[in-house]
């Protein structure tokens, strides 16, 4: 069911969504968080649904703040769904126009779950510092996606100066089963050291620096970061040892292949992950990314700087 509110109110919307829970039973209960996601102008349904699709496993009151568009007439457009049309969530549209253009508290706060955490996602549009942004500072984790920025290395290069405790990105949570395999490898590794490393991805993939970034601050050995325009995402992982190199490849988008000494080339299973995928995961946790914030303002930070004050992409600790 969708209900379209134009020229309507905060008040009103909260009125409608009462009103259609007494007209059909509609379930508003049961949400266990609000999900405020903060997009850009046509970028609305690709967020919902990604949204969705992860509310079934993390039921929860969806608010989508539009980019709004500027206007000299100041009113709020708004659209509610339930059922059907919002999965296992009910989506709450607002689209802002004049002096409600821009993202505000205000415009959210009456619509809010009562005593349920409230999680931020920007799905476009890295916000210059998200925990002091107005949503982000009612948020107990707020969700970026530097993938979708148009220089994802400066996206991650700021990141790395504004992070909070709480804060993630969508880019780290895509490295979860690269990370799950690298931690598997090392399990099994005997005494002989990792003397150098190589992470290789696309150019346009934080991922790839962040895998980096993670490996940098847990070996001490030299990396070298090889960035291709060609492909899409992360590629491959080489650890080199005197015993013989163990390398993770994933030519394609979905199997890897994992080679070590002594042992028979292992066929994995590595898809690239989906955006609900990612979101689903980030929704599991509510408490602080400890791990990812010790990347970002560590292993990372020390990665670029490397990487900027060389002319060429091997870098050494």
């Amino acid at each position: 069911m969708i209900v379209d509110l134009p020229n309507t109110t905060v008040s009103k919307v909260s009125k409608e969504i009462v009103q259609m829970r007494q007209r059909g039973g509609v379930v508003t209960l049961g949400r266990v968080l609000t999900l405020v996601i903060i997009t850009k102008g046509g970028y609305e349904e690709e967020a919902i649904a990604a949204a969705n699709l992860a509310s079934r496993e993390h039921p929860c009151r969806i608010i989508v703040l539009a980019d709004a568009v500027d206007s000299t007439d100041t009113h709020l457009d708004a659209q509610i769904r339930v059922g059907g049309d919002a999965g296992a969530s009910e989506v709450i549209v607002l689209r802002g126009f004049g002096e409600l253009a821009t993202q505000s508290e205000s415009l959210v706060s009456a619509l809010l779950l009562p005593d349920a955490p409230i999680v931020a996602w920007w799905p476009h549009g890295v916000p210059d510092d998200a925990h002091s942004s107005p949503i982000g500072q009612i948020a107990v984790r707020r969700i970026t996606d530097s993938a979708n920025e148009p220089d994802p290395r400066e996206a991650l290069a700021h990141m790395s100066q504004t992070y909070t405790a709480g804060d993630t990105d969508l880019a780290w949570t895509r490295l979860t089963n690269w990370r799950i395999q690298l931690a598997a490898v090392f399990d099994q590794l005997d005494e002989d050291p990792v003397t150098a490393l190589t992470v290789e991805g696309a150019t346009d993939s934080p991922s790839t620096l962040l895998l980096a970034g993670w490996l940098h601050g847990a070996l001490p050995v030299p990396i070298t970061v090889v960035e291709d325009p060609a492909g899409t995402g992360i590629r491959r992982v080489l650890l080199e040892r005197s015993s013989g190199n163990v390398e993770l490849i994933r030519p394609g988008t979905v199997e890897a292949t994992l080679t070590q000494p002594g042992q028979p080339n292992q066929r994995i299973a590595l898809p690239r992950r989906t955006v609900q995928d990612c979101l689903a995961e980030e929704l599991r946790r509510l408490d602080p990314d400890e791990v990812f914030g010790e990347v970002v303002t560590t292993g990372l930070r020390k990665l670029l700087a490397d990487m900027e004050s060389k002319p060429v992409t091997e870098v050494d600790h």
